[in-house]
Order: C-alpha cells, then structure tokens, then sequence
C-alpha cells in the first residue's frame, strides 16, 4: 500500500510532464516550482544527495548552506595587486585638463578682458608653459593672476586752518584762524600681479610671487599760505605724484602637519599685515618677514612677525623704497581660537613690541616740514620701547554681533617731551561694537576708550596711541573724525590733534612718519549707526558720534590755558555705497558727515567767522580688474 502511494511521486522526479510555456506577463518560477519533488511527503525515502538544493526562483531550502568553491591561488611575483572596485568611481571621469574642458564644450570662450568668467589672467586655469618659456619655473599647476584698480577721491571739507605767521593769502586777516574751506582730489592706479603653484579652496599653494605697484596723483587747494609748503613764498594749492611699492614678498609654503592640511609657511618681503580684527593697533603694508599657520581643521591660527618700518610718501601715504627704512622694529605674535570663550566667537590675543631709535636722527617731509622729532614740547628726539598686550574678540553671542578690542601699552619713553628725561608708559585701550541684524537692516553701537595723560610732568605717560591705526569703525573713513586730520595749532607746530584716517588724539606730527606719542588727552567715544540693504547693489549708512578729551591736561600745559573742556562735539555722517553690477568690481561712495563742535573744539578753535560746524563730503569711485 505504501509503495502504491509512493509511486506517483516517483514517476513525477523521473518523468515531469510538459507544461505550456507561461504567459510573458505571469512568473516563469511557477512552472519550476511545480515540477520540484515533494521530499517531505510520508514515506519518501529518497536522499537529500538525489535533489536539486539551488536556489529557486530567489528561495532556498532552509538550513542549506551551499559550498564554497575551491580557494583561488596565484603565483605571480612582482604583481601589483589590483585596486579595490571603489577606486574606480563611475560618476567621474578624468580627463587631462580640467580647467579647459567647459571652453572644449563651447560653454564658455576666454576673453581677456572679462573677468567674470574663466580667464588665465585670472588664475582660473593654470598657464601654458610653452608659452611663456622664459619664466623661470618648472612642474605643473602654476597660475598667474593680474589685478588692476582705480581709486579716485573728491573731497570738499573744512576745518579749523590757522593763519599764515609771515604773510596770509589775504592782506588783513589778524585772526589766529583763517578761512577753512579747502578740497582734495586724489587718484590712484595699483597695477598687481601674482604667480602661484598650486591653486585649490582647500590647500595651501606651495609657492608664491608677488608685486603691486600704486600710482598716485594728488592736487590739494587750500585757503592760507604756510599749510602744504613750508616756504611762505609757495601758492596755497599744491599738485604732486608718487609711485610706491606696496607688495613684494615670496610666500613659501614649508609643509602639511595634517590631511586636513593645515599646515606652517612662511611670507618675505613688503607684505600687508592687519594686528587686529579692525586695525586699531596696526594695520599696514610693511617690509617683514612672516611665520604663519594654522592648527585642528583651521580653528586655531597664529602669526609670528618681525617689521622693519619703511619711510612714507608725505602726499600721498605710499611706501617710498628710494629711502633708507626707519629705525623702527615691530615684532608682533598673536593666535586665534574659533568658538573660545563660547560657541561661534573667535578670540585673539596679541603681543607687540615696538621698538623705537629715532632720538638721534631728523627727518624733514617733503613739504619742509620736521616730522621727527615733532616739533612739540622740548622739540628734542626720542627713543621708545612699548610692549602691546592685547585681547580681541569678533563672532555672534546669540543674535547679536560682537566686535571687541583691549590692549595695554606697558614701556618706557626715554626722552618725555616735556622733563626730556625716562618716563615708564602706562597706557590703556577700550572699544567695542554690538549690531544686530534684521532682514536688511544692521543697527550698531560702538564705544571706544583710549587712556589720556593726567599729569604730563611726572615720570609715567598715560596717553595711548597705536604703531599705525588704520580702524575700520564708528562709520570709519565715512566719518569727519576718523578721515580728517585736525591741526593743533597754538600748541605746537605742524602737529595734529587726529591723524588722518584715525580715530586717536595722538598729537603726532604725522601719522605715516612721525613716532608716537604717548603724552596726550586720550579719545573717548560713544556712537550708534545703521546700515540698509536697499537692494543688492545700493546700501545707505548713518553714523552718529559724540567725542571727548579723556583728559585735557595736556592740552591746557602745551596751550597754557587754565581749563579745556572735554567735549569736542558730535560726528554726523550719512553714506551711500552702490555696485552697479552687484560685485566689488565697481564701487561707487558717496558720503558727507559733519562735526558740530562742543565746548572743547570751540575752545581750540575759536574764530572771528564763528564756525561751530565743519563738514567733510567723500565722493569715491572704485573699478577694479
């Protein structure tokens, strides 16, 4: 009975029916799994060596672990063993030049006069050595990039302009002040070049040369004699030209500490250096060498520079390398640290030392005028040593942005200007700026403290000033304070209250070339400002300052009055900055500010016309190549 059972089993393994072929949309697996045996049936007793344990149509028997096939050997020394498949992408392909595939697609065709789209003179794409056999350069991936900028500047301004001692522009003016109205127009052209090895987003190039040259024209008119020339005998208007060298240096990259390359280089030569994060201590272009660098993914940097000060262009502020450079030495160390003290504020701390042996020496302008020593005090030469400590900090703290600067100013003067003997320097410095953002308005607050002499007769000077101030702040250039230069007249000659382009009562003879001075009445300021993002092309500013005399010791000893007031008034200033093309290619400014003198600046400048306001307009025009 059971083999009777059995035998339909049987002759369904040996003998399968023909089954017609399925329909093309019905699963083909069917028919296979209907034609396999029944093993499981009662009463099998075939093996599990006589079936088929494959896979079926995507299945398999449970438990079944099917062999592994013999193991495969190779005999073949010296072989390379093959890549692994994931060193073959197959969503990239290499191609031998991929700066010039999309001009080999017709997409783009390189013109040399377009710097928006790939351009070799850009250094977009790397150069065709067989082309330019004689530079001396060898290897690949060397790119060339050529700059080009025009800087022009109209400035109709007043300020207080005393009145000639041997003649005047005008038989009968008696005033100590004359007129104040004067304009300046300056042009300049800075033709730059580089050439680099290697070019990426990511890593730093191996080697790099670089020079830029500035040209400047400069035409100055103002109302009395005895300001732009020291001959009394020269017309009050005065046109100039200089050609300055503001870059030349070799960077060389000296190697990778990680593969995230960070890495250690090293830059020669006249060089740009910012100190801080809004150059309030020094902010130039100067002849240095330069050791830099940067650790953990970028978020720690620092910088180790030596300066060896070069002489400036009186007109026009430009390095002059016809001329022996200064006795002067800066050394400057400082780091960075992304997201310290807290998330997404990134701290620096700098030291300085400036080191000053100029007492010996007489530099005339190339107006005639003494610059050093400064003709203030006992008009004697003066050497210094100042040691900067700083703390700087730029980020976000929640929803607010925070721009932060403290430095102290710790030294020794070893000729005062006023006992001619050592003085120990006990300077301070303070600012800060908060804005807030919101959709395209910035609204701002800034204040800034600068410590003032008290007593300029003991041995300790308490006047801070900086190496070479060029700060970005309260409005900046935009602003009367910051872009004009206030003489002191009365209480020394040819010396400023305010460098031009600088925020600090320093009473320097002059900013470029003069030394500073760490006897003076200190700078205190409190300001707000807003900045509108009309459109991406047009943005309006407005700035309002009010600023004081720390302390007006000072003044009063060198004016020989009883008291001056602290208030020198309140800085206004509205600004327009449009870019026909939405880039920095074109930049067109538009500013005016004025300063409605306090009780402080009347005193200092008191006039028979009665001004009690100056105005400063900046028309600024900016193409660059």
């Amino acid at each position: 009975m059971l083999s009777a059972l059995f035998i339909p089993v049987l002759a369904a393994q040996v003998a399968p029916p023909e089954l017609p072929a399925p329909p093309r949309w019905q699963d083909s697996a069917a028919p296979e799994a209907a034609s396999q045996p029944v093993l499981d049936a009662p009463g099998s007793e075939a093996s599990p060596e006589d079936v088929d344990n494959g896979v079926i149509a995507g299945r398999r028997r449970p438990g079944y672990q099917a062999p592994l096939p013999e193991r495969v050997t190779q005999d073949n020394p010296g072989a390379v063993r093959a890549p692994p498949p994931e060193a073959f992408p197959t969503d990239q392909i290499p191609v031998p030049d991929r700066w010039r595939l999309i001009e080999t697609l017709g997409i783009v065709k390189e013109r040399w006069f377009d710097p928006y789209h790939q351009n070799t003179l850009k250094g977009d794409r790397p150069i065709d050595r067989a082309k330019v056999k004689w530079l001396p350069i060898t290897g690949d991936d060397w790119f060339f990039s050529l700059s080009a900028i025009s800087d022009t500047v109209l400035e109709p301004r007043t300020f207080p302009i005393p009145v000639g001692v041997q003649t005047t522009e005008r038989p009968g003016s008696l005033d100590v002040f004359g007129k104040d109205a004067s304009m300046v127009f300056s042009q300049t052209f800075i033709l730059g070049a580089g050439l680099t090895k290697g070019n990426t987003a990511f890593k730093p190039p191996e080697i790099e040369y670089r020079v830029a040259l500035a040209f400047n024209y400069n035409y100055v008119n103002v109302p009395e004699k005895r300001v732009l020339h020291v001959e009394p005998s020269k017309p009050s208007h005065r046109a100039d030209q200089f050609l300055g060298v503001q870059e030349l240096f070799v960077d060389y990259h000296l190697r990778n500490v990680s593969d995230r390359y960070d890495f250690d280089s090293i830059r020669v030569g006249i060089q740009p250096f910012q100190a801080d994060f809004r150059g309030f201590l020094f902010n130039d272009q100067q002849l240095g060498i330069r050791l830099f660098g940067n650790r953990d993914g970028n978020r720690f940097q620092y910088n180790l520079a030596a300066f060896w000060r070069l002489e400036k262009d009186t007109n026009s502020g430009l390095n002059s390398v016809v001329q022996r450079p200064r006795d002067d030495l800066l050394f400057i160390a400082n780091v960075y640290r992304q997201d310290f003290l807290i998330p997404a504020l990134t701290s620096q701390i700098t030291l300085a030392y400036n080191r000053n042996r100029e007492g010996n020496g007489i530099e005339i302008d190339d107006n005639g005028f003494p610059v050093r020593p400064a003709l203030i005090g006992n008009l004697r030469g003066r050497d210094y040593d100042v040691y900067y400590l700083g703390y700087n900090a730029d980020g976000h703290v929640g929803r607010l942005n925070l721009t932060a600067s403290a430095y102290a100013a710790l030294g020794q003067d070893r000729d005062s200007i006023f006992t001619g003997s050592k003085a120990n320097i006990r300077a301070f410095f303070a600012a800060s700026e908060l804005s807030y953002d919101h959709n395209w308005m910035r609204f701002r607050l800034s204040g800034l403290w600068a410590s003032g002499d008290h007593d300029p007769y003991d041995n300790t000077e308490t006047g801070f000033d900086a190496v070479f101030e060029n700060p970005v702040f309260a409005g900046a250039d935009t602003s009367y304070w910051i872009r004009q230069s206030v003489p002191f007249a009365g209480g020394g000659r040819v010396i400023s209250i305010n460098g031009r382009n600088g925020i600090l009562n320093s009473l320097r003879s002059s900013k470029e070339q003069g030394q500073s001075n760490f006897n003076n009445p200190g700078t205190m300021l409190a300001g707000a400002g807003a900045d509108f993002d009309l459109t991406p092309e047009l943005r309006l500013s407005g700035n309002a300052n009010h600023l004081w005399f720390e302390n007006t010791t000072v003044l009063q000893t060198l004016r020989n009055e009883g008291s001056i007031p602290d208030d020198i008034g309140w800085d206004l200033s509205m600004a327009a900055v449009w870019r026909p093309k939405a880039t920095q290619n074109i930049v067109a400014r538009l500013s005016a500010a004025t300063l409605v003198a306090g009780k402080g600046f009347r005193d200092l400048f008191d006039n028979n016309q009665g001004n009690r306001s100056y105005y400063s307009v900046l028309a600024n025009v900016i193409v660059s190549y």
